[in-house]
């Protein structure tokens, strides 16, 4: 008989790298996340000694700031090189405390270093994130390539990072199952930039099915009473003019900066019906997210949850209640935070590039749950960091800007979702925490 051939070095070699990249090397695989951890601390030291800062916003913070260390806390007299004091109290209060750190904003190289430990905090998240929700090795380098998103952080100080920030705080706790303190980081994200109101539904389902319809009524009000706790002293000195500065939503978006929809023309993305027919499609696609692929695990249609809501009482029998929650996983919440949030910038009225904050580490994990191929995967992430990097933009590149966003939405949107295994009870728990 012949004797079995040993298979090759070379091919040896190529399994334990799919083993590794695959996740299922049970020492090797654990040590990807850590090593890319590494090698973007030292690139972040790269960036920040080898590339000029580039003042877009900052200079305009710390003029507002001074504006309210001075003792002026009415937001329509707060003003700055860019214009008015357009975001919420915890916006203030963070470059207030940036303002005192580096000597009223002079100190820009420990700005870009403060900002360069914000971004690897926020790296640390995500990367915890993506672990807990399973997701291979071979996805977590997207995470660290991303050259537009270390121009965000580090040479341009945006405080769309500090949101991003506790953005995935948000995540990451839910993922733990500690709701309320969740609840309280989000809010608290909320007042640094309105952004975060894209995922606001999102995290209104989440809570309704782990925390069941008074559990996340009291989160609802954690939410809203430190949106009021935090503003209280703009609001006493001009309440309409801080509800109007720092939640604008009728806000007029200038066509020069747009990375999305310069492809259609100025005359078309300045009209009011386009405005409306991106309310629209944006209400009609999350309508669809809500119904057909969040609420799964409620067990129920639409109607029989909405009516009780409707008559302020809950949905769910306290047995259901326990079902339901168990099903309330961290690829679930991880899956619909994200997807809200994409859906959002895919239909919003015009994206600047800071705004790719929000997007550049939703991408990957999104690509990776559609299913679509590995190399897929890669290609599309290529493009679309290709089309943010181009500035300014194109009609080709914002083209593809929106063509990335839609495909990721149509790809979550298709992919048939499967049976998660329940929660232990041991991690259900912790739903008071």
């Amino acid at each position: 008989m012949a004797s079995r051939q040993e298979p090759s070095l070379v091919s040896q070699a190529a399994s334990l790298a799919f083993d590794v990249a695959n996740g299922r090397h049970t020492t090797l695989s654990k040590l990807v996340p850590p090593c890319l951890f590494l090698f973007d601390a030292v690139l972040c030291a790269l960036v920040i000694w080898n590339i000029p800062y580039t003042e877009i916003d900052w200079k305009a913070y710390m003029e507002q700031i001074s504006q309210y260390v001075s003792g002026e806390r009415d937001y329509t007299v707060i003003k700055g090189g860019t214009g008015p004091l357009v975001y919420p109290a915890a916006h203030v209060y963070t470059y207030t405390a940036l303002y005192y750190l580096t000597d009223k904003g002079k100190d820009i190289l420990l700005a870009q270093q403060i900002f360069a430990i914000l971004y690897m905090a926020t790296l640390g998240l995500v990367m915890a994130c993506y672990w807990k929700a399973k997701v291979p090795p071979y996805v977590f380098p997207l995470l660290v390539l991303s050259k537009r998103l270390h121009s965000i952080f580090m040479l341009r100080c945006f405080n769309d990072c500090v949101a991003a920030f506790f953005l995935w705080l948000t995540i990451f706790l839910f993922q733990r199952r500690a709701w309320t303190v969740g609840s309280f980081v989000y809010s608290w994200g909320l007042g640094i930039k309105m952004s975060l109101l894209l995922v606001l539904p999102a995290i209104g389902v989440v809570l309704l099915l782990a925390r069941g319809f008074w559990g996340s009524l009291r989160c609802a009000g954690i939410m809203a009473q430190l949106q009021v706790v935090i503003a209280n002293e703009f609001l006493r000195e001009n309440a309409r003019g801080y509800l109007g500065r720092a939640f604008e939503l009728s806000r007029q978006f200038l066509f020069k900066w747009t990375v999305n929809w310069r492809f259609l023309g100025e005359e078309i993305f300045l009209s009011w019906p386009f405005s409306l027919i991106l309310l629209s499609m944006h209400a009609l696609v999350l309508t669809g997210f809500i119904v057909k692929k969040w609420l799964k695990p409620a067990g129920k249609p639409l109607s029989a949850i909405i009516t009780p809501i409707l008559g302020f009482s809950s949905p769910f029998s306290p047995q259901e209640e326990t079902r339901v929650a168990s099903r309330v996983t961290p690829e679930y919440v991880m899956t619909t935070i994200l997807s809200a949030n994409v859906i959002g910038l895919l239909f919003a009225r015009s994206l600047h590039y800071q705004f790719y904050s929000y997007l550049a580490w939703s991408t990957p994990y999104l690509l990776w749950r559609s299913g679509i191929h590995p190399v897929a995967q890669y290609g599309l992430w290529a493009l679309q960091e290709w089309a943010w990097n181009v500035f300014p933009s194109t009609p080709i590149s914002s083209s593809v800007t929106v063509g990335a966003l839609a495909a990721t939405v149509a790809l979550i949107a298709m992919k048939r979702d499967e049976d998660v295994a329940p929660v232990p009870d041991t991690a259900r728990k912790r739903k008071d925490v």
